[in-house]
């Protein structure tokens, strides 16, 4: 699609074993309630939701925090926890998020096939979606498949 240096790999395995090189991303509300799909385990490992709630993010933007030499990403793709996303909230979330990638020079991002698990959106059209948000970007995408053990 271009001449930049936009990989996305994918590989199986847990997206909390990414290399702490790599920023994380993932899908919330807006409410921030993370009691539901991969968002239940970033709560406890990352916390600080009064921070998050204080950056007053709506629908279609991006809350981020910083983990010691990366960031976590809370792509902000629905308003309350029981909605579902659409695609153009996720894809303006996705711009959020590389606008800020871009600024804070990062170049490894490490996700699950957001917006795809107990959100429904389609893995083909989330790819297709990535593929253009980051078409002209030095990014290399992880994206985790959870094996079970």
């Amino acid at each position: 699609m271009s001449n930049s240096n936009y990989k996305l790999t994918e590989v199986d395995g847990d997206l909390f074993n990414a290399p702490s090189t790599h920023s994380l991303a993932h899908c919330v509300a807006a409410d921030l309630g993370m009691n539901a799909g991969i968002a239940v385990k970033f709560k406890p490992l990352y916390g600080q939701v009064d921070q998050l709630k204080s950056q007053g993010v709506k629908t279609g933007g991006v809350a981020v925090l910083n983990d010691n030499k990366r960031f976590i990403y809370y792509l902000v793709t629905k308003d309350k926890n029981l909605d579902k996303p659409t695609y153009e909230s996720l894809k303006n979330s996705l711009y959020a998020m590389r606008d800020h990638m871009i600024t804070n020079h990062v170049q490894n991002l490490a996700m699950p096939h957001i917006g795809c698990g107990i959100d429904g959106l389609e893995w083909e059209k989330v790819s297709a979606e990535l593929e253009r948000v980051f078409a002209n970007v030095n990014v290399h995408l992880v994206v985790y498949n959870f094996v079970p053990k």
